[in-house]
């Protein structure tokens, strides 16, 4: 499997797959794991993109925090890590008008779930996946299949942590793999569209 998202100098898929779910709870409205995130994005080797008039990132001298742990090969990754957090923020604005749908028995049961320390990783992305079929059959076929899909994962993830704030961590990294695993092709192909 070719680690690079295009032809040339590109991202790694994990590191894509972090800035479009990191991305993506940045953009989320009414969220209670605001403080969560922002020790998640002090953790990860990615930019923290921050959305526009996020009041409370405001620094005292006036700037907007940013935070780039890793530089990583700056050949145009700039671009890329910004056209990444474009489409995270178009997913989220199309998720708070689809979040409503997600029965919140789903919800509670999997972040009883997630809270079980000796699930295996592998054990809660099956529980993801589980979850997300449950979705899947109910849910209006208005959408393409695999965006779909990417939707409804994101989404859990979003309601998981804002059900469990101190769930965050490990929804993030659960929902990464599990996009990694199940979605990718998906993923890239919606990278390289923006890129075209």
């Amino acid at each position: 499997m070719d680690p690079q998202v295009s032809n040339g100098s590109g991202l790694q898929d994990e590191r894509i797959t972090d800035l479009l779910v990191f991305g993506f709870l940045q953009h989320c409205s009414n969220c209670n794991f605001h403080k969560e995130l922002k020790v998640l994005g002090h953790e990860l080797p990615i930019p923290a993109f921050l959305p526009e008039g996020h009041d409370d990132e405001l620094q005292t001298d006036g700037n907007r925090y940013s935070h780039v742990v890793q530089q990583g090969p700056r050949i145009d990754s700039e671009s890329q890590e910004e056209i990444i957090h474009n489409i995270a923020r178009q997913l989220a604005q199309i998720g708070d008008t689809m979040e409503c749908r997600i029965p919140p028995t789903l919800v509670n049961r999997l972040a009883a779930e997630f809270m079980n320390g000796n699930l295996s990783e592998e054990d809660r992305r099956c529980r993801l996946a589980a979850a997300l079929d449950q979705l899947m059959q109910t849910f209006p076929k208005d959408m393409e299949t695999e965006k779909a899909k990417l939707m409804l994962t994101l989404l859990l993830a979003k309601k998981v942590a804002d059900h469990s704030p101190s769930l965050l961590q490990g929804v993030f990294r659960t929902t990464v793999n599990f996009i990694n695993q199940s979605l990718l092709t998906y993923v890239r192909n919606l990278f390289r569209n923006e890129m075209d």
